[in-house]
């Protein structure tokens, strides 16, 4: 199942900056291999904030939730899940259009 996926991190203004760049390596990493695992499908930043979109794809909300929860900024996120379903006029979609 595919999900759109709004992220914003909330690392705190007190929050020690060398802590935020290692923790922001690791983030990159793990994001990467989720998207080498097809979790994520693609990505958008969202210019002049630490925020972003994302096409995620999962089993289940359970599984979705398990990989978010694997990313080494997870409590410092707010999360927002969206699940997609497939439309008929989808242009991709077999018969659409």
């Amino acid at each position: 199942m595919e999900y759109l996926v709004h992220i914003e991190v909330a690392w705190p203004a007190d929050g020690n900056p060398d802590d935020l760049t290692r923790l922001t390596a690791l983030e990159r990493n793990r994001a990467g291999e989720l998207a080498a695992a097809g979790t994520i499908r693609r990505m958008w930043r969202i210019p002049g904030q630490r925020a972003n979109w994302g096409l995620w794809e999962a089993p289940d909300a359970t599984a979705l939730h398990a990989a978010i929860a694997s990313l080494p900024l997870f409590p410092w996120l707010s999360v927002e899940v969206h699940p997609l379903a497939a439309h008929p006029s989808d242009p991709d979609r077999a018969g659409g259009r």
